[in-house]
């Protein structure tokens, strides 16, 4: 009767073919084999864990403890036996972390709550390296165990009421004790607060430091907070009361040691709203495909194929620019350029594609009409879930500064983010970068750094995407004749063609 068949049982890799041929593009073709069983797994029973985890949210037992529905252990099992917290530092091939990138997304696409304390175990292990090696090889072993239960995990708790995105204003006192330090203060937000230890920002003598605490005596819960979105995941405040912690890196370099970690993180943002992104086209390409009205199917009728193919034009930017990002991580280590070129490609990423989910995500719901804004196709959690992507590790604000300093103190990064943009042969789009940076200034920090994205993005389309799919991005996001709805497209582009390379097929 007119009704759209469930969307299961399919492979969420295979069905995605900018992720399938990024991953070999990007030097990870060894791991496609896992990413596609991985990818049929998750639409099996872990569809319904997602789904459980989210109606019954965590709570603070009368023991102080986080108390979660059995869902989220079973998600949490399930990614961390896939390695997505530890495979960019466990397996020697190259493009472990291109692989790790493409597995953290099918498991967001299927829940996005419990990757909060999966990216930051994943991202604690460079930050130890870097900046407390003795530490790093104390708790390496434990972060990067895939026996959920017997390992650790990492949460981050870095805010305080009275400051937000200010850390320098925080108050957290971190008390020297014999070769420790104790902390005590409060903490607006703690992300992630069952997990074992976190990295924690205090003032220390020298001034604001970063510091590894174990959870233990000292550390309270005072509330989990109730959110918007990211129901599954617990979020509290917490309060230190003589909690011993081992400095990480030097007193007084609290924000530049916790750095190493917040990059790694903000990457995840970008991965994890791409990933939303492809759910959304999922359920939107899919539903039009079997829903008829006034007389044809939605997907042939030609407003709604424009908004479709609109849609998926962002999607696969998305994910082109994610996954190119996570090439640069596998070299940052040993390439210069590549280490400039994730410095501020990320930051650039995290601002616009993050910034583009939520109205991506609400335009998918509407293609679905009334269906879209009930709980049974998944895609009102995901309108609420898409807006904290750009609240983490930095907002809007706060990242745009950060491209702003980049592109003043590190000429470096411009010059490698330049180079990748260069390579697509198009003279327009070197002159769009050129025109931003040069124009770049307080005010008008967000224009510039969406005008740098979107050069990115279609550089990569045009030299990587199929011709009908380069073209149109580029036409659509930078041409004149481009609108600011998405569906406005202008002429001559393959909507049908568009729409057809990113439709899943079911059985």
């Amino acid at each position: 009767m007119n009704e759209t068949p469930p969307l299961e049982g399919h492979d969420l890799f295979t069905e995605n073919r900018p992720l399938m041929e990024a991953l070999a593009r990007e030097r990870a073709a060894w791991a496609a084999e896992r990413c596609s069983a991985f990818g049929r797994l998750l639409t099996g029973e872990p569809l319904e864990w997602g789904r459980l985890a989210n109606e019954h949210p965590p709570r603070v037992g009368d023991d102080g403890e986080v108390e979660f529905h059995p869902a989220w252990h079973e998600l949490m099992r399930l990614s961390l036996a896939h390695g997505l917290h530890s495979l960019s530092w466990t397996d020697g091939r190259g493009g472990a972390h291109v692989a790790r990138a493409a597995l953290f997304m099918l498991a967001s696409q299927v829940e996005a709550g419990h990757g909060c304390p999966v990216s930051m175990t994943h991202a604690a292990v460079p930050a130890l390296r870097a900046a407390a090696p003795g530490l790093a090889a104390e708790w390496e072993p434990r972060l990067t165990s895939g026996e959920y239960g017997r390992g650790a995990l990492c949460g981050m708790t870095m805010t305080e009421r009275q400051g937000g995105s200010d850390l320098r204003a925080n108050t957290m006192r971190a008390t020297p004790a014999g070769g420790r330090y104790v902390l005590d203060g409060e903490k607006w937000f703690c992300s992630a607060p069952a997990s074992d230890a976190f990295f924690v920002l205090a003032q220390a003598p020298a001034g604001l430091s970063c510091f590894l605490l174990p959870r233990g005596e000292g550390f309270r819960i005072r509330r989990l907070k109730d959110k918007l979105g990211d129901r599954s995941n617990a979020s509290a405040e917490i309060e230190l009361t003589g909690a011993e912690a081992a400095l990480v890196g030097e007193e007084g370099r609290g924000v530049r040691t916790i750095l190493e970690a917040v990059v790694h993180t903000r990457l995840d943002c970008v991965l994890g709203t791409a990933a939303g992104m492809r759910q959304a086209v999922e359920q939107a390409t899919h539903h039009a495909a079997h829903r008829r009205a006034f007389g044809a199917l939605l997907a042939d009728q030609p407003l709604m194929r424009s908004v479709l193919a609109d849609l998926c034009l962002e999607s696969e930017a998305a994910t082109v620019t994610a996954m190119r990002l996570a090439r640069a991580y596998d070299r940052r280590g040993e390439d210069a350029r590549e280490a400039a070129f994730a410095r501020i490609a990320t930051a650039v990423a995290k601002y616009w594609i993050c910034k583009r989910g939520p109205g991506h995500a609400a335009e998918s719901l509407e293609c679905l009409g009334g269906n879209g804004y009930t709980e049974e196709y998944g895609l009102e959690r995901l309108y609420r879930q898409q807006p904290l992507q750009s609240i983490w590790e930095g907002s809007g604000n706060v990242v745009c500064l950060d491209v702003l300093r980049a592109l003043e103190r590190e000429p470096e990064t411009w010059e490698a983010l330049l180079d990748e943009i260069r390579l697509a042969g198009d003279r327009e789009l070197v002159d769009v970068a050129e025109r931003a940076a040069a124009e770049a200034d307080e005010r008008r920090a967000r224009v510039a750094v969406e005008r740098l994205a979107l050069a990115l993005q279609a550089s990569l389309l045009v030299r990587h995407a199929p011709p009908f799919v380069g073209e149109a991005f580029r036409a659509a996001r930078l041409g004149p004749d481009g609108g600011n709805a998405y569906g406005a497209l202008p002429a001559g582009i393959d909507a049908a063609a568009i729409v057809e390379r990113h439709r899943p097929r079911i059985a």
